[in-house]
């Protein structure tokens, strides 16, 4: 198959290096990674099977490349290409560009041994990272913000610049945990209140992702079973965890992801907060933080071993709190693992 890529993860996952200027260009058994001058050095020790080509204008140079193999044919995945760099490419070009949206993400849904073995070490190092955080805030998060809060998750999660985040970590309180996106405000923690924590580092590139909701008392742990003073918020709390473990108990290979997605969908539309669980079930993880298998309601993917996605359903009652728990899972020998 003949493709050229363009974005940086996509690239690393063909010959184990990228930058955030390169193109990678496979025609039939040939394979080319091209870049500037400041990253030769580097891509000349790490990448794996492509000819490495420097270059000051790289995508001039890989017409060049494409028009001396004379395929007929190439992939292009549209998402990954702005209109003036593909009008660019594409230009007085006798080439057919076949449109193949998602492309990389297609070939990286099923996980390899290895990279299940790197996904469950950074799923470990973020679940020490949170340990590591639920201390830092028993000793000295009380009566701090939820910027100040936010700059210690990052601190902590990156192991003090050891790793890249994932994300920008969500560290969300009482009401402002509603927000399934929430951003840090000037809110202050203080005993009592409802704390949600989605957050996650990478490891050798490979993405982990995590949330709980917790409530704040001196010596929390961010384990799944807490108790709240507030019956409401209890009751809300339950039924999400139960949404959570049931769906991680039941789903199988085979499944199709919408069927996955209804496992904790039923539940919380049983328990009467049906209109509060305002997003999909989860999403794969990998090189990206998102990725394929979208778990949600429309999808007709089907569940294979070797995925890896989150489960992590929600309720958000606006104005007043959100309660989300979030696990990664590995589908292994037809069951979910969690990772």
């Amino acid at each position: 198959m003949n493709y050229i890529l363009k974005d940086e993860n996509a690239i690393y996952y063909e010959c184990r290096f990228s930058s955030d200027n390169a193109l990678y260009l496979r025609c039939g058994s040939d394979a080319y990674l091209i870049t500037d001058g400041r990253y030769a050095t580097e891509a000349r020790e790490r990448v794996v099977g492509a000819e490495v080509i420097i270059s000051k204008d790289l995508i001039t140079t890989a017409k060049k490349l494409i028009k001396k193999t004379k395929i007929k044919k190439l992939h292009i995945d549209p998402k990954e290409w702005s209109l003036y760099n593909f009008s660019k490419l594409s230009k007085k070009s006798d080439i057919i560009y076949k449109r193949s949206p998602d492309f990389s993400h297609k070939k990286r849904i099923i996980k390899s041994d290895i990279e299940l073995e790197i996904l469950s070490e950074a799923a470990k190092l973020g679940r020490k990272a949170f340990k590591r955080l639920s201390n830092e805030i028993t000793e000295s998060g009380f009566g701090e913000s939820e910027f100040a809060l936010t700059h210690s998750a990052k601190s902590i999660l990156s192991k003090y610049g050891k790793y890249e985040l994932s994300f920008d970590p969500i560290v969300a309180i009482n009401d402002n945990s509603a927000k399934p996106h929430a951003l840090p405000t000037d809110s202050r923690l203080e005993a009592g209140d409802i704390l949600l924590v989605d957050a996650g580092l990478k490891y050798k590139r490979y993405c982990s992702d995590r949330t709980r909701t917790i409530f704040a008392q001196k010596d929390f742990r961010f384990g799944t079973h807490q108790k709240f003073t507030s019956k409401q918020i209890q009751k809300a709390y339950d039924t999400v965890l139960k949404a959570h473990d049931h769906a991680i108990k039941k789903v199988r290979s085979g499944m199709r992801a919408k069927d996955v997605d209804a496992l904790t969908r039923d539940i919380i539309d049983r328990a009467g907060y049906g209109k509060y669980f305002v997003h999909s079930t989860g999403h794969g993880v990998g090189l990206d933080i998102h990725e394929m298998p979208y778990i949600s309601s429309k999808s007709n993917t089907r569940i294979k071993d070797g995925m890896v996605y989150t489960i992590e359903p929600g309720i958000y009652i606006p104005g007043k709190f959100g309660i989300r728990i979030e696990d990664m899972v590995a589908m292994i020998d037809g069951e979910a693992v969690v990772l």
